[in-house]
């Protein structure tokens, strides 16, 4: 015998079914919603690195080990070595002598400072700070160049908490891991102490390169301990932007 349901019946199961569903449907529209960058995270044996859509760390190292030898390789390059103490050097001094005066002229480098600069290679920083009456300044860098440059690594530097009242660095681009490099130049910097670093916002940086910056605001993210100061254009040998930071002093 065939059995037709009737409307009645038909309507009572659409209701019933509509109601169940209620709560899943106020569960999708009502439920938080996820966060329109992504972020990646990697794990290495050393540390963490945490990519954002304003800071990518690139890929391709398999352990530290094999980051700081990709480092080396530039740093111990004997074309670009004898460049950089050669042409590199009577070009860029000037430079940097000028892009320190402007920042002295600001009253964020005095010649009583004592000054370090990170990633410094062959010291042309260092003799452009020493040249306009800086005389306490010292460079660090993964291989010595005596007497303006002694051995560090930047995600660990060989200096004392609240040792420099001025830190220079153009070589954020080269830190695998940001977080680090930014908390030893808090961790080495006096309160009030002033950190300044160029870096390219409009252009990728070169191949040796470990991560590549999009904004400022990822470095106002990672100075947890310090203050915006000012940010600017700079012509600093395929960097673009100059960024100042003064370290906050301790709350009393």
């Amino acid at each position: 015998m065939k059995i037709t349901p009737t409307k009645p019946f038909i309507l009572r199961c659409f209701l019933i079914s509509l109601f169940l569903s209620l709560p899943f449907l106020f569960l999708h529209l009502f439920s938080p919603q996820q966060p329109n960058h992504t972020i990646t995270t990697t794990t290495t044996t050393t540390t963490t690195t945490t990519t954002t859509k304003d800071l990518t760390i690139r890929p391709g190292y398999s352990s530290y080990e094999a980051y700081i030898q990709r480092q080396l390789n530039k740093t111990l390059n004997p074309k670009l070595r004898k460049i950089w103490t050669t042409r590199d050097w009577n070009r860029k001094i000037p430079v940097f002598a000028k892009f320190f005066s402007e920042l002295s002229n600001k009253n964020l480098l005095t010649k009583t400072s004592k000054a370090l600069c990170i990633g410094a290679r062959v010291g042309q920083e260092v003799e452009a700070l020493r040249r306009i009456g800086v005389v306490d300044s010292i460079g660090m860098d993964l291989v010595p160049y005596p007497p303006l440059v002694v051995k560090g690594d930047f995600h660990n530097q060989p200096f004392d908490n609240n040792t420099f009242d001025f830190e220079f660095s153009n070589v954020f681009d080269h830190a695998l891991y940001p977080h680090k490099f930014v908390a030893e130049i808090e961790r080495t910097l006096k309160p009030n102490g002033v950190c300044i670093l160029h870096v390219a916002l409009s252009r990728r940086a070169d191949k040796y390169s470990a991560n590549d910056l999009y904004s400022v605001q990822p470095l106002v993210e990672l100075f947890k301990n310090s203050v915006l100061v000012h940010v600017r254009g700079v012509d600093g040998f395929g960097l673009d932007t100059e960024v100042a930071f003064r370290k906050k002093p301790p709350p009393r």
